[in-house]
């Protein structure tokens, strides 16, 4: 038997006889009684094993070590002491795997989340961790359910990519070259040698092959791993990270913040409902009020306003900015949060200068702003940020010019315009900020089973 499928049925089971494996997280020895700290990671429920001197096994189960994969048999009875409800009675325990007595996580202290990247293969076996990554598998299902109860298609877009959209400087290359010894013509690279015959990526984003398909089945979204090079060491950013993107056809500016804000509420719901344990244990151990922040955004109604009221508001406020305010510059972090702050909730902020975006973006009738949205959270800042595209051929051709895009890789993507365009709008979520403020964890690092940073690619 599973714990999962015990605590969702315990009643049944009262002086029920039982089998369960799984680890030893503590033990308890005392000189008649010993108590076991028992779970299987299928929930993050832990369940108590008492075991007495009345048994023959005595003296061997006191011996267990705190890690050790064991296979129990006893009786599922209601608690006497304090601290749980329910307990088990062993009648036998086989040791299925024995654990080191250097095992890094033993009961006594609480290691650093420092030291448990250090040691990131073990770390799914703490508390805080086991509650992180369920929720992380529970956010993701929860974002899957969303799309596909809309009718969204799935796509599985390239990891290998020869389209710049990010900007080539902040993407992997690829190559097959031997790096002692790289083809040159006339003292460049000869890219037609190498394997695709010319430059190629990891990719930075899905956005572009998605757009495609938008073309043609209405609706997507892609969901899956992207990669930068940046060389950043903050708590926000990392090399490899997870990234929800939908593109949706025949939406303008209006309607893509309608479907962000309703995913979003949907997602925070549907943890809130399906990991309510995790949530508590987090809200009591590292962001106090969590549970309260996670409801009243489900509650909220989300504000919007455009780039240039933004600033207005900001330079209006009687605040020491590290950061001066401007109008036709990008917000700083202490903007976003007091943006958040003033209008105590989340806000989208729309029409950005169009000098600061995207090439692609949709450029308004002012020609100074881009059809463009981000939305700013509380406590997280910029959780998502989208656009309108451009449908217009001739437009994203004069845009590339100005901006100076190089139109020859994605000139397959500037002709969706030219074979049955249509207005269409998209936006992109990094999973990992999602998960830092859907779990109070602060560092990116602590939301990723193994990240990726900068002089970091163990394990």
């Amino acid at each position: 038997m599973r714990l999962v499928t015990l605590f969702k049925k315990i009643e049944n089971y009262i002086d029920q006889e039982i089998e369960l494996s799984g680890w030893i997280r503590n033990h308890r020895k005392q000189a008649y009684f010993g108590f076991i700290d028992f779970s299987d990671g299928t929930t993050f429920k832990h369940l108590q094993l008492v075991y007495t001197n009345e048994l023959s096994s005595f003296e061997e189960n006191s011996k267990l070590h705190i890690g050790s994969a064991i296979k129990v048999v006893g009786t599922l009875v209601k608690s006497v002491g304090a601290g749980q409800e329910y307990e088990v009675n062993v009648k036998s325990i086989t040791l299925l795997g024995d654990c080191s007595e250097d095992y890094p996580l033993q009961a006594k202290g609480r290691p650093t989340r420092e030291y448990l990247r250090e040691i990131a293969y073990l770390r799914p076996r703490t508390n805080l961790f086991q509650a992180v990554f369920r929720i992380r598998s529970v956010a993701a299902m929860a974002i899957h359910t969303y799309f596909q109860e809309r009718n969204y298609l799935y796509v599985h877009t390239p990891l290998i990519t020869t389209t710049d959209c990010e900007g080539s400087d902040q993407m992997f290359k690829i190559t097959t070259f031997d790096l002692n010894n790289i083809p040159k013509v006339d003292g460049k690279v000869d890219y037609k040698q190498d394997l695709f015959g010319k430059k190629a990526y990891v990719t930075g984003t899905g956005q572009l092959h998605g757009e495609a398909f938008a073309m043609a089945f209405n609706n997507i979204y892609t969901f899956g791993p992207t990669f930068r090079t940046e060389n950043s060491n903050t708590k926000t950013h990392a090399n490899e990270f997870w990234m929800i993107e939908p593109e949706i056809a025949f939406c303008d500016l209006e309607g893509l913040m309608d479907v962000e804000e309703e995913m979003l509420k949907f997602v925070v719901n549907y943890v809130l409902e399906k990991c309510p344990d995790e949530l508590q244990f987090l809200d009591n151990f590292v962001e106090k009020g969590l549970l309260d922040k996670l409801t009243k955004l489900v509650h909220s109604n989300f504000k919007r306003i455009t780039h240039e009221e933004a600033i207005t508001i900001l330079k209006e406020a009687k605040m020491n900015w590290e950061f001066e305010p401007n109008y036709g510059e990008d917000i700083a972090k202490e903007h976003e949060k007091y943006i958040t702050e003033y209008f105590n909730g989340p806000v989208f902020i729309t029409n950005w200068p169009k000098d600061i975006k995207a090439w692609y973006m949709k450029v308004n009738s002012d020609d100074k702003t881009v059809a463009a949205v981000d939305l700013e959270v509380p406590g997280a800042g910029e959780l998502m940020g989208g656009s309108q595209r451009e449908e217009n051929y001739e437009k994203l051709i004069q845009r590339c010019d100005e901006l100076g895009v190089d139109k020859e890789p994605v000139d397959w993507f500037i002709n969706l315009r030219r074979f049955g365009g249509c207005v269409h709008s998209g936006f992109g979520m990094g999973f990992e900020r999602l998960l830092i403020y859907l779990t109070g964890v602060e560092n990116i690092r602590d939301v990723i089973p193994f990240p990726r940073t900068p002089n970091s690619c163990d394990f």
